[in-house]
């Protein structure tokens, strides 16, 4: 058995490969599975029907440094 990759011999090194391959394969394949729907990227993510908030009145509050709009 091989304990170093520095001493490995060639059939331990295709062994390393070959399971890094299998590995990115399997990332790849479950990062393309959770595909988000179309539906929601074209919404941007908001709903339809929410509320329509309006701005309200502007206020104009003294502070030491002269006038502060909140």
């Amino acid at each position: 058995m091989n304990h170093s990759i520095v001493t490995a011999d060639r059939n331990t090194h295709l062994k390393v490969g070959a399971l890094a391959l299998v590995a990115a394969l399997g990332v790849a394949l479950v990062g393309f599975s959770a595909h988000v729907d179309d539906s929601a990227i074209s919404m941007g993510g908001a709903a339809r029907n929410g509320p329509v908030v309006k701005a309200g009145k502007v206020n104009r509050f003294a502070t030491r440094f002269g006038f502060e709009v909140r």
